[in-house]
């Protein structure tokens, strides 16, 4: 349900960028280190951003987290914790291992709209990225 809402979103703000889902862990981690059926990088990029929630099924967010900040040729990939949960210790453990931003889900779709605005605009537009070795 999360992942239908975020595409709707993204499609009434007007953005262009290709959305790739992964529906766990282990699928996130197959496309960004290009492995199984990711490994035609051609066709799946990596992307300019992670949206991660970090409670997904299998592998959680945390993980992902820490090994995409711990891979030489991930750790400067942006990285937005777009998450239910507003738990200190949530919050702390995602920026110890290098969360770029941490954002709570709104409620509402409008609300989630205004985000998804607001990501676009500073993440895909304004923000400089990081030189790629």
């Amino acid at each position: 349900m999360d992942v239908e809402l975020i595409i709707d979103a993204f499609k009434e703000a007007r953005l262009t960028n290709k959305i790739q889902v992964a529906r766990n862990g282990n699928e996130a981690l197959g496309f960004l280190f290009g492995e199984g059926k990711y490994t035609d990088r051609n066709q799946y990029p990596l992307p300019d951003i992670v949206l991660l929630d970090l409670k997904m099924p299998g592998i959680d967010g945390h993980e992902v987290l820490r090994k995409i900040k711990t891979t030489e040729i991930l750790k400067r990939l942006p990285v937005i914790i777009l998450t239910s949960s507003n738990e200190e210790g949530d919050r702390a453990m995602s920026y110890d291992r290098g969360a770029n931003s941490y954002l709570v889900k709104p409620v509402s779709f409008d609300d989630f709209l205004k985000v998804v605005k607001q990501v676009s605009d500073y993440w895909l537009s304004l923000n400089v990225e990081p030189p790629m070795d």
